[in-house]
């Protein structure tokens, strides 16, 4: 069984729509479109650039998916961009985070962050939502200027650890994710919290599990 479990992010650790959930009063009955879409178009930049051999940090990014969003839904007002900007250094951990990072800390594991985030981003997040003290390593993509899923991305993971593929259990809610882990030949969980739709049948996760909480009866 591997003892080195790997976590994304945005999304698995981190709830990305907990930033608009801090002014939803102000951005109105709009304030999830807004967040969808806010989402989906940094994750589109990230895979575009990297398919086209370009790179630009996820925190411009952010910022460039931001604009996008707010002038598809101008029901919102664009002067909340500063607050929600700030608010993705701070954005809430999902309540199972912690007590699973720090359940897998007590029986001995190592654990890292692998993450399409900036480091400045992912020291603010990490620090905002107290897990820093149950993580061995944060690893960005910046270290090598590209997005998942590349495989030049999940060896940052081996690198590290001085470890084969084999001996990481990697752990994401975002599907495309866990087929990019899955190929470079990590031992995959995928952490379907809007029981959604698996895809990717060649590259399968080990189970499906609902929340991180799930994790603890299979390790």
């Amino acid at each position: 069984m591997s003892s080195i479990f790997v976590f994304d992010a945005y999304g698995t650790l981190l709830d990305v729509h907990s930033a608009i959930a801090c002014y939803r009063n102000e951005a109105g009955p709009d304030a999830d479109r807004l967040s969808d879409i806010w989402r989906t178009k940094q994750l589109e930049y990230s895979w575009t650039l990297t398919l086209a051999g370009q790179y630009v940090d996820f925190w411009t990014l952010t910022q460039r998916a931001l604009d996008y969003a707010l002038a598809r839904v101008p029901s919102v007002d664009k002067a909340l961009k500063p607050k929600l900007l700030d608010a993705y250094f701070t954005l809430d951990a999902f309540p199972d985070a912690r007590t699973t990072l720090r359940a897998l800390k007590a029986k001995g594991h190592r654990t890292a962050i692998l993450s399409n985030g900036s480091p400045d981003m992912l020291k603010g997040a990490v620090d905002a939502a107290r897990i820093g003290g149950d993580l061995d390593a944060v690893l960005s993509v910046d270290v090598v200027k590209m997005f998942k899923p590349r495989p030049e991305v999940y060896a940052l993971v081996t690198d590290y650890f001085k470890c084969a593929a084999g001996d990481v259990t990697f752990v994401s809610s975002n599907r495309w994710d866990v087929m990019g882990a899955a190929a470079f030949g990590f031992r995959c969980f995928w952490i379907n919290r809007g029981n959604m739709p698996n895809e990717y049948p060649d590259f399968p996760p080990q189970q499906i599990l609902r929340d991180l909480n799930s994790l603890d009866f299979v390790v």
